[in-house]
């Protein structure tokens, strides 16, 4: 594991119901063109690699699919259990994951590269267990991203927080511009043929509040920066954010946040 691989480990552990009440509907806004880039259909032998609260999974069993998850939380695994009965969900972590060369006829995940320190070896172990002509198709976040994705992190630095020293960033040797280009090459890289990469834009509604519980609870990066000076540090990072969030309120009151991804797929 590299230092980044440990600090995600620290970051998500326990916090499954947090993201699933917060952040995991805007993840979710990308699972029909991901499985449509990996041809999922009826028949399909799948896996759902980092199934967080279950939606990839619940949709492809909508499909039709034959589904396994795995995710390297626990709580993340009970969460897609509870979401789709009698699906496999297994507890693995990338770039290892429990599962015969060539298992599947596509292997998806969703807003996963993100969070692991060797991302090239995570794609080629997706490829790994992938069959001869299968699919494989990922999304990630755009760099630089949308203004609705950057608005916790500027009330955090508006109310003068730091990121925690603990908290790592990917090795520069194992990073990746967080491009279409950038990477469509790293999926080239794992061995991936008929590579296409584009970039996703959407507008995510939501409750002001619901959006700040997320970090609040201290899901996900932008959480450990909006807790790293205690609830005297997270009451401040809240009055910026109440003044900031009004350039993207609607007139019903919800935030309308405009936000960026990326979305690639390869054939094995």
């Amino acid at each position: 594991m590299t230092a980044f691989d440990v600090s995600e480990r620290r970051i998500w552990e326990g916090r499954a119901e947090s993201y699933a009440r917060t952040f995991a509907r805007l993840c979710a806004h990308t699972v029909p063109a991901l499985l449509d880039a990996a041809a999922v259909g009826s028949g399909t032998r799948l896996l759902d690699v980092g199934c967080g609260s279950g939606s990839v999974t619940v949709a492809a069993v909508g499909r039709g699919a034959v589904v396994r998850a795995v995710d390297a939380e626990r709580g993340m695994a009970e969460a897609t259990r509870r979401a789709a009965p009698g699906v496999e969900v297994r507890i693995g972590t990338l770039p290892q994951l429990p599962y015969p060369d060539g298992e599947f006829d596509a292997a998806v995940a969703n807003f996963v590269l993100n969070h692991v320190g060797r991302p090239l070896d995570a794609l080629v172990e997706l490829r790994r267990i992938t069959r001869p002509g299968g699919r494989v198709a990922v999304t990630i976040w755009q760099m630089p991203g949308g203004a609705g994705r950057e608005l916790v992190g500027r009330a955090a630095e508006a109310a003068g927080l730091v990121r925690p020293e603990w908290l790592a960033t990917v090795d520069e040797e194992h990073n990746f511009p967080r491009t279409a280009p950038g990477l469509a090459a790293l999926l080239t890289a794992a061995g991936l043929r008929d590579v296409r990469s584009e970039s996703l834009a959407w507008e995510h509604r939501t409750d002001p509040e619901e959006w700040w519980a997320g970090p609040a609870a201290g899901v996900a990066a932008i959480g450990q920066l909006v807790n790293s000076r205690g609830p005297e540090g997270v009451a401040a990072a809240k009055r910026e954010y109440d003044v900031l969030s009004k350039e993207f309120a609607s007139e019903g009151g919800d935030l309308v946040l405009p936000h960026l991804a990326l979305l690639a797929q390869g054939r094995v």
